[in-house]
C-alpha cells in the first residue's frame, strides 16, 4: 500500500510517515496542497492522509480537485478538535473518511488501512488534452486524429504527462513511473526520450521544460513561460 502524507508541519508529516513506514506502509509526504496534488496526479497512492488546515491551498480545495479530476486515492482528511460536531462540512468536500486531531498512531494506521482495503476505481482507458489522446488499453496515441508510433517509453512517458494535467513532472519522477530499471538522470534517457517525442507530436509544441523543476504539459495550472529545452 502506498500513502500520501500530507501536512505543513514538516516533523509531524515525517514522523506519521516513519509510524506508517514501521507498520510496512509505503509513505511519502508533502508539505503543501499544491505539491500533494503534483504527486497525486502521477497516479500510484492508494490513500492521502490530508491534514485539512493546510495554507494556501486548504486541503478542502485539494479533496476537491481530487474528486474532481478523478485521481483515483482514497482520501482521509484530517480534522481539528470540535470541527466534526458543529460544523455540517466536517468531512470536507467528499472525503472518504476523517480523524480528529490529536489521534493514535494505532487510529491512524487503522483507517488508511481500512481506506487501502476498499475497491479502486478503474482509471479511464483515454487520456487526452490540447487534441493528443491516449488509449492506455491498447497502447495507441494520436494528436488531432494522426496516429503517432511511438516506442513503448515514449508512450510511458506520454502517459505521464498527460495524467498530470499540466502539472510539472521531474525527471527523477518520469524515471520511477516509465523505466523499469533505474536510469541515472545523467545518462540523458528522458532528454533523449522527449527529444523523440517532441519530434513526432509535431508542432505546435506541447511539452514545456521548467528549467530546474521538470517538464510539463504545455497549458498548464500555471500557464505558459516554459521552454523546449
Amino acid at each position: 500500500m502506498r500513502v500520501l502524507v500530507v501536512k505543513d508541519e514538516e516533523s509531524l508529516a515525517e514522523a506519521i510517515g516513519a509510524g506508517l513506514r514501521r507498520d510496512a506502509v509505503t509513505a511519502e509526504t508533502a508539505r503543501d496542497g499544491r505539491e500533494a496534488l503534483a504527486k497525486l496526479r502521477l497516479g500510484g497512492y492508494d490513500v492521502v492522509v490530508l491534514d485539512r488546515d493546510l495554507p494556501g491551498l486548504h486541503g478542502d480545495e485539494v479533496c476537491r480537485q481530487v474528486i474532481g479530476q478523478r485521481l483515483l486515492t482514497r482520501v482521509l482528511m484530517l480534522t481539528s478538535p470540535g470541527t466534526v460536531h458543529h460544523r455540517p462540512d466536517a468531512r470536507g468536500p467528499g472525503a472518504d473518511d476523517y480523524l480528529t486531531k490529536p489521534f493514535t498512531h494505532e487510529e491512524l494506521l487503522a483507517r488508511v488501512l481500512a481506506l487501502g482495503r476498499r475497491p479502486r476505481p478503474v482509471p479511464a482507458p483515454v487520456i487526452a488534452h490540447a487534441g493528443v489522446t491516449v488509449d492506455t488499453a491498447r497502447g495507441l496515441a494520436a494528436r488531432d486524429g494522426r496516429p503517432l508510433a511511438l516506442s513503448h517509453t515514449e508512450l510511458g512517458v506520454l502517459e505521464v504527462l498527460l495524467r498530470a494535467r499540466g502539472a510539472v513532472v521531474s525527471g527523477d519522477d518520469l524515471i520511477e513511473e516509465v523505466w523499469e530499471e533505474h536510469t541515472s538522470y545523467r545518462t540523458n534517457a528522458v532528454r533523449v526520450t522527449l527529444g523523440t517525442l517532441r519530434a513526432k507530436l509535431g508542432d505546435p509544441p506541447l511539452i514545456e521544460t521548467v528549467p530546474g523543476a521538470g517538464f510539463r504539459m504545455a497549458g498548464g495550472p500555471d500557464g505558459g513561460g516554459g521552454t523546449n529545452g
